[in-house]
């Protein structure tokens, strides 16, 4: 999934668009190579294993993955990746939605 993050985060930077990651390896320590080796640019919080993130969001399984509109409110949920091309067209449509709310204010 890194490389579609990647993708994203690049893609949308000009864009009303955050991703958040939440690392649930044992070991902070584990996880600081992976963070450089997979050029991981945006934030991303250590939980642990099963965490007061994951405990308080009920998450079943990694990944699981949460895409909230500009309000705050959970659009969709995902217990595994939906792939690539849903993640970018759900994206996609609820910035299009965020930008005609910014632009009618």
């Amino acid at each position: 999934m890194y490389p579609h993050e990647r993708s994203l985060v690049s893609r949308l930077k000009d864009k009303p668009f955050v991703l958040l990651g939440i690392n649930s390896d044992a070991s902070r320590e584990a996880l600081k190579p992976i963070l450089e080796r997979e050029q991981i640019t945006w934030r991303s919080w250590f939980d642990g294993s099963g965490g007061p993130i994951a405990k308080a969001w009920k998450v079943q399984g990694w990944p699981t993955m949460y895409i909230v509109d500009h309000k705050g409110v959970i659009r969709k949920e995902y217990l595994g990746s939906p792939g690539g091309e849903v993640l970018d067209k759900e994206i996609d449509a609820l910035l299009a939605e965020a930008e005609q709310a910014m632009a009618a204010k």
